[in-house]
């Protein structure tokens, strides 16, 4: 401080002011407080019929009234029940989708919604098409303030690229600052104008946390609500991009946000799941948190939603199939496009070495580690406490074997869970650089192919004594891995 309260060009180290400062300021500015008192720090408020507080009462009332004000609520809306949903609850039957076209037709039927069809505002980039979202042009329009002042190429089309002053779509071009303002602005408008909007933003997720990373960490501590979809995720799914598309780490980024949720779906049950519970938080609850959820662009067939799984894919995994199989007993996670991998690897070890899988969908392994984390504190602050079990602790009670997780992201991703999991914990990943190449052949570079599961797993049972090293050399052997292949993190 300068002067008793003039700045001074000095560093930020000054972190307080000395007695005789403070007493000089005291002075400086006739503030009628005691030495007493300014050797306590204590506050000191003009009364209310001061001339300083009436001067600032008038300059409030000329500008207004109070603002900027923060509302913590905004409008009351009620959100569909899950049933609206339930096109997607059910089998594709031979009919192969990706995870991007179930969030699109399920952002479909949200804007039809009639108690919450107007509050959504599906926000892109450059990639409205690329997403399949072309079909909401002519029937939402694109908003632009003066309207559409050419006319578009594909006019002669029924999903032209319309423009209009009332059009509900944010079409930004390639700005994902600019983009993820506007879903900041609309997801925090409950707050600055008392109507709730309901934001999503779609987007490469590789552009997403990694770009505007310090916008992300800005939007939960404005207590912002809204979806945020990473789309083409993963390492391997977007096969042809390499280096700048593929996403191997923003889970482990959106995880640094204390009240951003996020999950990696592989089902659209699981995904219509998760964004209802999602409405109901946010817009029905008017909870401070916001959503991350990763779609793939990878076409398959979905199963019908298995029962009583709803709490699981909420709370982070359930068990997807139990093996009826007589042999050593292994448990196998996996998310996202991986799952499937891991699916098919659960086949192998039944058929070619007679080897009993179960296999457990994990949705959020950045949720099962919050909740984890939540138990150890309970149980450090409560010892004489009967002791809390994580929720995956609970769910995998009495599975036997190791585990083997399985994701199209780096290792760590999955690690997050491993001392919450009982017994032996080996986590595959895609650690390492992307690549230009078919998925399968992706797949087998970053070794979190269904092959390398199935060599993961046996290794596993060879190192607790359950079969002989010899096996897991044969499996390499049978499937053509090649042992001595660089590491993928070194190439």
């Amino acid at each position: 401080m300068g002067e008793a309260g003039e700045g001074q060009n000095t560093t930020h180290q000054q972190k307080s002011m000395d007695l005789t400062s403070l007493k000089a300021f005291r002075d400086r500015f006739d503030l009628p407080i005691t030495d007493e008192q300014v050797e306590r720090l204590s506050f000191y408020k003009p009364a209310a019929d001061s001339p300083e507080m009436q001067y600032m009462a008038e300059r409030r009332v000329a500008m207004g009234g109070s603002v900027p004000a923060r509302r913590r609520k905004g409008n009351e809306l009620v959100v569909p029940e899950l049933s609206a949903f339930e096109n997607m609850l059910v089998s594709t039957g031979e009919r192969e989708i990706s995870t991007t076209m179930a969030f699109v037709r399920i952002l479909s039927t949200l804007v039809r919604d009639k108690q919450i069809g107007k509050f959504v505002v599906p926000i892109v980039p450059d990639e409205a098409r690329t997403f399949g979202m072309e079909g909401m042009f002519r029937q939402l329009g694109i908003y632009a303030s003066q309207g559409q002042l050419y006319e578009p190429m594909d006019s002669d089309q029924v999903m032209y690229y319309k423009e209009s002053k009332d059009g509900q779509i944010l079409e930004e071009g390639i700005n994902e600052a600019g983009s993820f303002s506007s879903w900041m602005a609309a997801a925090t408008s409950y707050s600055v104008t008392g109507v709730q909007m309901i934001p999503f933003y779609i987007f490469y997720s590789m552009f997403g946390f990694q770009r505007i990373g310090d916008l992300a960490w800005a939007a939960g501590d404005s207590r912002a609500r809204g979806f945020l979809l990473g789309a083409t995720a993963g390492r391997t799914t977007l096969n042809g991009e390499g280096l700048q598309h593929e996403d191997g780490h923003s889970h482990l980024m959106s995880a640094t946000i204390p009240n951003c949720i996020s999950y990696d779906p592989t089902f659209a049950y699981e995904l219509a799941v998760i964004i209802q519970e999602g409405l109901r938080r946010m817009v029905q609850n008017q909870e401070d948190v916001y959503y991350y959820i990763t779609l793939m662009n990878e076409n398959y067939t979905h199963p019908e939603m298995p029962k009583g799984t709803e709490a699981g894919i909420l709370k982070g995994i359930y068990n997807f199939s139990k093996s009826k199989g007589k042999g050593e007993k292994v448990q196998l996670m996996g998310s996202g496009v991986i799952l499937r991998e891991v699916i098919f690897a659960a086949e192998l070890l039944e058929k070619d070495w007679g080897v009993s899988a179960d296999v457990w969908s994990v949705t959020s392994f950045n949720e099962l580690r919050r909740d984890g984390l939540d138990a150890e504190r309970w149980n450090m602050l409560n010892p004489e406490k009967p002791q809390r079990l994580s929720y995956v602790a609970e769910v995998m009670k009495g599975a036997q074997g190791p585990t083997i997780a399985s994701t199209d992201y780096m290792k760590s991703f999955a690690e997050q869970i491993a001392g919450f999991v009982p017994g032996k914990f080996v986590a595959l990943g895609t650690d390492g650089y992307g690549r230009s190449d078919s998925r399968e052949a992706l797949r087998s570079f970053f070794e979190v192919d269904r092959y390398y599961v199935v060599v993961a797993t046996l290794k596993a049972l060879a190192d607790e004594g359950k079969l002989p090293a010899s096996k897991v050399s044969e499996a390499i052997k049978k499937y053509k891995l090649d042992a001595n292949k660089p590491n993928p993190t070194t190439v």
